[in-house]
């Protein structure tokens, strides 16, 4: 799986989502910069030394964020000093989906990034 098959996801959505998830994906690349970029289920994601830490995908109606783990948000949302960064999110233990409009906090990325990253290694 290549960058440029994940260009080519990007390319196929409509501008909002797309300008989105592009920069879904810097941000991850900003904070993962040994990852590879790959097609994991057909979606982008971002593999370290093997491992799936993240999947980003588009929907009709909303964005996605996969951490490839059952553990991680319930991580999150069970620890008191980051637990709020999920307040007003529509998750279950596998996917974090949010409005095409809101962007998700740097703060929830680093921690979604982090409690994977632990989790995984």
């Amino acid at each position: 799986m290549t960058v440029s098959e994940i260009d080519d996801y990007l390319a196929r959505l409509n501008p909002a989502k797309r300008e989105a998830l592009q920069d879904l994906r810097e941000r991850i690349r900003g904070r993962l910069p040994q990852s590879q970029e790959c097609l994991s289920y057909a979606i982008p994601g971002f593999r370290l030394d093997g491992k799936m830490i993240v999947g980003i995908a588009a929907y009709a109606n909303h964005l996605s964020w996969f951490p490839h783990s059952g553990k991680v948000l319930p991580s999150i949302a069970s620890n008191p000093d980051v637990a709020f960064l999920l307040d007003g999110y529509d998750w279950n233990t596998g996917t974090l989906r949010f409005p095409i409009n809101r962007r998700l906090s740097d703060e929830l990325v680093d921690a979604l990034i982090q409690t994977r990253v632990k989790q995984a290694f």
